[in-house]
């Protein structure tokens, strides 16, 4: 489907509404097409294509609101799906929090260009070409990696139109590229699996099919002979790929939805310190061919550059329209989540970070939750290594880690250089002072 073919779905569904006495409505119309690739042990596994469309409507009959959608996109099952949306809100109770944004909060036309959009479609056969060598290049990297749960190349591109009865109509369309592989290392001790991916809007940023199975291999055979870790308490370094559920934790207790229910453990935190001095969170909507960049949210509401976390103090929340209106306050602009949030560093490696500790737990790996957002405790498995002399010593697995999360926060002596830019949160390995550790 074609942008104007959106926009023309967009226009109809709110004029219809406004016809049949809504008193406010927004729209979102969307298309998508995509292809994902597996190949298991060098035979292709998978192929899927997947083509998909869809307007979703919501209308407001004064503070009384309703949604439905829809995946036709024809006049007639349109006005369905208005009419379906419109029964729906006159059943519902008014909420004097519900409507629109205020017509000054929303975003206004041009735009600036954030490269979000860069169409790649492999044939298959360079697509499976791109996995058997991610797969082969793990293989080679040490004997003992000697099986696969896969290597997938995955190719996504969608484009979409909001609008709603202020006048607001905007869009544009983005493409994600990913590719992942996940191999096994057998030894006397066991088996242990590991894996890598890239993620990244222009297929010429993704890392090389090589470069991918060098270090899913290298980090599933460095995990085998583990042991358990005593227990006692120790500093503990998270890998940059799992710190990033660090900084999830804190943007779920700082988001509107938890604050106005007091579901969180960190209400009323803005103007407080949070974290550790030093820690400053940036969040920018407007990185090019940043996976979470945009200029406007869900609701039209325009995106901007701020400081959520200064010098480890909390300087604003994650707000929709509606979280903003029950807590008094103005949306920021992150109806449908956060824009890309960066975490300052103290510009230094990984090993800088090992030397730094001295003695402690590096996690590599998480399982389970952690953390309760009401309460900020936290505990969950992990694997990784056990650190002496600010070296790796040897690997450890089946043990837990627990504490709480605004200790964990408070807590943290550095953050690294190697953040990885595959989410929407950008955070090297982050070294934390202490936490319990149930081992052995």
């Amino acid at each position: 489907m074609t942008k104007s073919t959106l926009q023309d779905a967009a226009t109809l569904a709110i004029e219809y509404a406004k016809s049949r006495g809504a008193t406010a409505a927004d729209v979102e119309a969307s298309t998508s097409v995509g292809q994902n690739i597996t190949v298991r042990l060098d035979e292709v596994e998978t192929i899927e294509h997947n083509r998909d469309k869809g307007l979703g409507v919501t209308v407001f009959i004064g503070q009384q609101r309703g949604n439905a959608s829809t995946t036709d996109m024809s006049r007639q099952a349109i006005e369905r799906t208005v009419d379906a949306a419109l029964a729906i809100a006159k059943y519902t109770a008014a909420d004097e929090f519900s409507g629109l944004p205020d017509i000054e909060m929303l975003a206004k036309a041009p735009y600036p260009s954030l490269e979000l959009y860069f169409p790649w479609q492999p044939s298959i056969d360079d697509a499976v070409a791109f996995c058997r060598q991610m797969e082969k290049s793990a293989f080679a990297v040490d004997p003992r990696v000697d099986n696969s749960e896969g290597a997938t190349l995955s190719t996504y591109e969608s484009d979409f139109v909001y609008a709603n009865s202020l006048g607001f109509m905007g869009g544009y369309a983005t493409t994600r590229q990913s590719a992942s592989v996940t191999v096994i290392a057998t030894s006397d001790t066991g088996m242990q699996r590991d894996y890598w991916y890239s993620v990244a809007r222009d297929r010429a940023d993704l890392e090389l099919s090589e470069s991918i199975g060098v270090r899913a291999g290298k980090r599933a055979a460095a995990r085998l002979n583990g042991r358990r870790a005593a227990t006692g308490e120790a500093s503990v370094i998270f890998d940059a790929t799992v710190s990033p559920s660090l900084i999830s934790a804190f943007v779920g207790a700082v988001s509107g939805s938890s604050l106005y229910r007091k579901s969180s453990f960190l209400l009323d935190s803005v103007g407080t310190q949070v974290f550790a001095k030093g820690v400053s969170i940036f969040e920018d909507p407007f990185v090019r061919r940043g996976l979470a960049s945009g200029p406007f949210d869900a609701e039209g509401v325009a995106t901007k550059a701020r400081d959520v976390v200064k010098d480890g103090i909390v300087q604003g929340y994650f707000l929709s329209t509606y979280s903003a209106r029950k807590l008094g306050l103005q949306s920021t602009g992150n109806a449908g989540g956060n824009h890309n949030l960066t975490v300052s560093h103290d510009n230094l490696s990984l090993a800088d970070l090992f030397k730094k500790m001295g003695r402690g737990l590096y996690v590599t790996e998480t399982m389970g939750h952690g953390g309760n957002d009401v309460t900020g405790d936290y505990s969950l498995g992990v694997a990784g290594f056990w650190i002496e002399g600010g070296e790796i010593a040897y690997p450890v697995e089946e043990i837990t880690i627990a504490g709480n999360l605004r200790e964990m926060f408070k807590g943290v002596v550095a953050v690294g250089n190697d953040a990885l830019a595959y989410g929407s949160k950008r955070v090297g390995s982050m070294l934390i002072d202490r936490m319990s550790i149930a081992g052995e």
